[in-house]
């Protein structure tokens, strides 16, 4: 059989320019779209600064009991219709409900399908405009990424191919903001693929042609390989599966010498769709599950920003690529497996399959010796029970990061929580007949759990953090993200990197 064409993602064409100086109403109203954002309270004298300010102070005066005030007016300026996207903005908003806001505004705004928008940002202080305007500029480069879209005659793309920001006290960091997006964009797309399409083979050539573009280092570790290094966990996981396609993909970036070993590594659940195995999940449960490859989407994403803003140190990534499929070869129930650093598991439920694959991934990203592990999984529905969908939990053995971790959360928008990982709920996953067991047999505290379970997996001279991605779905979108499907995590590790100075910290 033939193979199945590989389906590009669709680059995003969008320019982000600053115009300098006073810029005349006349001028701004000529440019056919204006988004304008101004303070809660306005002082009266801006509305004298402003492009027919007498008209746009009685638009706020407008009663509105909505959390995002948008009020549209069409302003006639030679004979031609502008229109005036108007919305207050709070002085000490969050980053994250600074990106909500930018989501509704600009949804609004592409409604008429626009060639050309300009934002003018007016009354507020440097620091809100500069945290506003990006977060317009992410919310624009999310609103125009195109999905995956197989119908017979596709949706029209978006017509919007340029924003020019207006009086801004600062540079607009475009070039993060672009590879924030563009990675962002990748995680969602990869995540939105159908089954048919990004099974572990179709997943494996989408890597390889991602890794040519790129300039990465790929290699797939396949099942044969896998049982030489005794990698018993994978394997039970994928043994179900009617093809031997399933495996672990490394990926070297290495902006240096090729040979320089990486101090971070990404690890990321892969599970191209997962049944539940033997323990099957119900349709509902079942329904979205091709979504089970979504933290090792984030993975990649996270990768190719990284590359294109050229971080200068070399960073690996190792993907497990498996279906959790239901066949009369699955593992089971009080099996017996032996992961590849010798742990002996007693399989409790098939449908913990992530913990399993991913527990001789992070052994192996282990053995490299990195200074530290970070890896994305859609692990467990406890956490989605602990912080909905709105924020994803994070684990780590140094618990001295825990600072970090909130305020990268705060200050990207991508929300996260800290969990505890004290060594006595290993207590709950005490076995007889192994050294561990897959899980327990209740539900409570899975995703502590969960995480406990992998730690062992990991090297103890390495800092790692687990990021459990209860965000990868929220229905109507998130923060910037107009889709149900978020990419949450891109921006999040960026923040940590660059920001937080995350590996700066490991050893304070």
């Amino acid at each position: 059989m033939a193979a199945r064409p590989i389906h590009r993602l669709t680059a995003v064409k969008l320019k982000i320019s600053q115009l300098k100086g006073d810029i005349p109403s006349s001028r701004l109203l000529g440019r056919g779209n204006l988004m304008l954002v101004v303070p809660e309270t306005p002082p009266e004298s801006l509305w004298k600064t402003l492009p027919d300010g007498a008209r746009l102070r009685k638009l706020l005066a407008i009663s509105d009991s909505k959390p995002v005030h948008i009020h549209r007016s069409f302003i006639l300026h030679k004979d031609k219709a502008c229109q005036v996207l108007l919305s207050p903005t709070p002085a000490r908003a969050t980053q994250f409900a600074r990106l909500t806001q930018a989501r509704n505004l600009v949804g609004k705004l592409m409604e008429d399908r626009p060639s050309a928008v300009t934002v003018m940002l007016a009354g507020l202080e440097a620091e809100t405009v500069m945290a506003m305007a990006e977060a317009i500029a992410s919310a624009f480069y999310a609103a125009v990424a195109m999905m995956p879209n197989r119908k017979t005659k596709p949706d029209p793309a978006p017509s919007l191919t340029r924003i020019d920001f207006v009086g801004l006290p600062g540079k607009l960091d475009t070039r993060r903001i672009k590879a924030e997006a563009g990675g962002n964009h990748l995680a969602r797309w990869l995540t939105a693929l159908p089954p048919n399409e990004l099974n572990p083979t179709g997943y494996r050539r989408h890597l390889e042609k991602l890794a040519s573009e790129n300039g990465w280092e790929f290699k797939f570790i396949g099942e044969k390989e896998l049982a030489r290094k005794g990698a018993g966990a994978f394997l039970a996981v994928c043994q179900a599966s009617a093809e031997r396609d399933a495996g672990i993909a490394h990926i070297r970036y290495r902006p240096g010498k090729k040979t320089a070993k990486a101090g971070l590594s990404l690890v990321g659940k892969g599970i191209c769709f997962d049944t539940g195995g033997s323990q099957l999940k119900p349709f509902k449960s079942m329904l979205n599950m091709h979504e089970d490859m979504g933290g090792s989407a984030v993975a990649v994403g996270l990768l190719q920003t990284l590359t294109e803003l050229g971080y200068p140190e070399p960073v690996d990534c190792w993907l497990a690529i498996s279906e959790n499929r239901l066949g009369p070869k699955g593992y089971i129930p009080q099996d017996i497996i032996t992961a590849a650093n010798g742990t002996t598991i007693q399989a409790i439920h098939t449908d913990a399959e992530g913990r399993l694959v991913l527990a001789d991934t992070l052994h192996l990203a282990s053995q490299t010796k990195p200074r530290a592990i970070i890896d994305f999984a859609t692990l467990t529905g406890a956490c989605v029970a602990a912080l909905t969908e709105r924020y994803s939990g994070v684990f780590t053995n140094r618990e001295h990061l825990h600072p970090a971790l909130i305020s990268a959360g705060k200050d990207s928008g991508e929300r996260v929580w800290p969990f505890p990982m004290d060594e006595d709920f290993d207590r709950s996953m005490h076995s007889e007949v192994a050294d561990i067991l897959q899980c327990p047999t209740t539900n409570d505290g899975d995703h502590i759990m969960g995480a406990r379970f992998l730690s062992r997996f990991v090297g103890k001279d390495i800092a790692w953090v687990h990021v459990d991605l209860s965000s990868v779905n929220h229905k109507g979108g998130l923060g910037h993200v107009p889709t149900s499907l978020t990419g949450f995590g891109v921006r999040f590790i960026m923040n940590l990197l660059l920001d937080q100075k995350f590996m700066q910290k490991l050893d304070s």
